[in-house]
């Protein structure tokens, strides 16, 4: 049985208007955007999301997220102390 690996996990929240649970699995996903209509309130290239799960995966790391329409996001990102192949 293998100890457990240390890691350090921080939050970002906001009170916006938050994500539908049909959403949550694509958000990540570049160039996607939960509101892709040609009147959408909110800009952006659908970029943001892809970027920092790209990172966080090459640093060994996991990011997730819980949300709530009307309530807002929480992103969580997780990420090992150490590198595996620095042991």
């Amino acid at each position: 049985m293998m100890a457990p690996e240390r890691a350090i996990e921080f939050s970002v929240q906001d009170g916006g208007i938050g994500i539908a649970a049909p959403e949550l699995d694509k958000i990540f996903d570049a160039f996607y955007q939960v509101d892709g209509s040609s009147t959408r309130e909110y800009g952006g290239a659908g970029l943001g999301l892809s970027i920092a799960k790209s990172l966080v995966t090459a640093h060994h790391g996991q990011i997730r997220v819980q949300s709530e329409v009307g309530v807002g996001t929480t992103f969580f990102v997780t990420l090992p102390e150490t590198q595996p192949d620095a042991i």
